[in-house]
């Protein structure tokens, strides 16, 4: 048997059957475009759990929709190697004594418990050939190894403005989201002799000038940098893989990071650096969405923030960082239930022209959720039927965003500020956002937060007033942008 990768770990291997006592292991890969599947085992395997389903012996492509090709590399239980002799018994003829024939008879027929545990490159099996047909293979998996990049692979995840809805997402709400271009977080992998990540010089400092810089610095950056979002989304990479059953081959890597998106201003900035790295890993590591699917993703980014950094946040932010656009998001309790994630979808690639204020040093962005929490675990009618509202403007705006109706759009952006303001209180918000949300308002503005707090979202239905709006707004100490949306490169 030759691995097109020589890093292959073994040691995974056998950790993770370790940890699977109640079944059998089998390995397998996604096969390339150009195999066909007569050509080898498939397995059907479950999503959740793991567990082959179905092994089916060299099928034609009308038998399965499956690409997972089995390895012919198999872990047993004692229990399972007893069984050998029973298949013998049932099946003398040569041409059934085959490991695929029996492995489709343990699962199909018997119902034994199997494990499946994919390889992130592909193999040759090569029997009983000769020299010439071993170097052949040989060749050929070298050259596919090789054209695998050694030049650095670099990500990006954009910084979203809450449309409509936020804050529900974390109360079985519904909200509506958008990446813009404006602001990214980008991280760069490549490979290396011994895994390294890199501070980044302004967000992780190390060396400062003198006292004063350090005094300076802190106050503005604060003490959480990007560093710890890197480690940490390595850390979750890592035992998701392993639990998951996908062995990672042992390749050591570099980590770096960079970011334009302001902080303390409700951008998801963090997020956005724990997207991209995500999506290095992935790439990296040779997986794709059916490793680690789409749906999914945003819940494994919030993990790694909640579980791992104690971060409190909903799903809003990482969805829209996964699918990018502008997201429709239906977080109800029967969705999540019975999907393990919301139901996402794509409004299209049409808005009226929006800006965005944020302050350049926000001092009182507030305890956003504040004890609204702790109010919706109580049963709170109030804050229950607040959510519920919320749901209900965001299927409204879905309907004007449809029929471009922009005064109805700029209409629901204000009463979901109102509702905002309402269950959480002035003293929450914060004196300086509500003084930037006035002051838009003051010129005809819709406004709403596009997230925590420290900026605001507007639109105008008078363009002629953007220039008025911009001046205020600066004359206000704030950063004024026009949104520049970013759409999937596949809308």
């Amino acid at each position: 048997m030759v691995f097109q990768d020589s890093k292959f770990d073994i040691a995974q291997v056998v950790d993770y059957f370790s940890h699977k006592p109640d079944g059998d292991l089998a390995i397998y890969y996604e096969m390339e475009e150009n195999e066909s599947t007569t050509s080898r085992g498939l397995v059907e395997v479950c999503p959740e759990s793991n567990r082959i389903l179905k092994f089916l012996e060299k099928p034609s492509p009308e038998e399965t929709a499956s690409r997972n090709a089995s390895v012919v590399f198999y872990t047993f239980r004692s229990s399972t190697i007893q069984m050998l002799l029973k298949y013998l018994h049932e099946f003398p003829s040569t041409e059934q004594r085959t490991f695929g024939a029996f492995m489709s008879w343990l699962i199909n027929v018997q119902n034994v418990m199997v494990y499946g545990m994919k390889l992130p490159t592909g193999f040759q099996l090569i029997g009983q050939v000769g020299l010439k047909d071993y170097e052949s293979w040989l060749s050929y998996l070298t050259s596919q190894a090789e054209k695998e990049s050694k030049d650095p692979i670099y990500k990006r995840a954009y910084a979203r403005v809450g449309l409509m809805g936020n804050p529900s997402d974390g109360f079985n709400g519904k909200t509506i989201s958008l990446s813009i271009a404006n602001f990214w977080a980008e991280v760069t992998i490549v490979e290396s002799p011994k895994l390294r990540l890199i501070p980044h010089p302004l967000n992780d400092p190390t060396e400062f000038g003198s006292m004063a810089d350090l005094h300076g610095i802190s106050t503005k950056e604060g003490y959480l940098g990007g560093l710890r979002l890197l480690q940490a989304t390595c850390k979750k990479f890592y035992s998701f893989c392993a639990k998951r059953g996908i062995a990672l081959t042992r390749r050591n890597f570099t980590l770096s990071y960079d970011t334009n998106i302001p902080r303390q201003v409700g951008l998801a900035g963090s997020s956005a650096i724990v997207t991209a790295t995500l999506k290095c890993l992935i790439a990296f590591f040779n997986l794709s969405d059916h490793d680690i699917p789409r749906p999914l993703q945003p819940q494994f980014i919030l993990d790694v923030e909640k579980d791992e950094l104690l971060i409190n946040a909903g799903l809003q932010d990482r969805v829209v960082q996964v699918y990018e656009g502008l997201v429709y998001m239906d977080f109800s309790k029967t969705v999540m239930e019975q999907q393990g994630h919301g139901n996402y979808s794509h409004l299209g690639a049409l808005l009226p022209p929006m800006f965005l204020a944020y302050r350049l040093n926000p001092s009182d962005s507030g305890q956003i959720h504040s004890n609204v929490s702790m109010r919706w675990q109580a049963g709170d009618q109030e804050v229950i039927a607040g959510m519920q509202k919320f749901a209900t403007l965001t299927d409204k705006a879905t309907e004007a965003i449809q029929s471009q109706d922009w005064s109805a759009l700029a209409q629901l952006m204000n009463e979901n500020f109102d509702l905002r303001r309402q269950l959480y209180n002035d003293a929450v918000l914060g004196e300086e956002n509500l003084r930037m949300v006035t002051l838009g308002r003051s010129m005809g503005a819709a406004v709403k937060f596009p997230g925590s707090g420290g900026a605001v979202l507007g639109m105008l239905n008078d363009q002629t007033k953007m220039e008025e709006v911009r001046h205020r707004y600066q004359e206000d100490g704030c950063v004024v942008v026009e949104v520049l949306p970013k759409w999937p490169d596949d809308l």
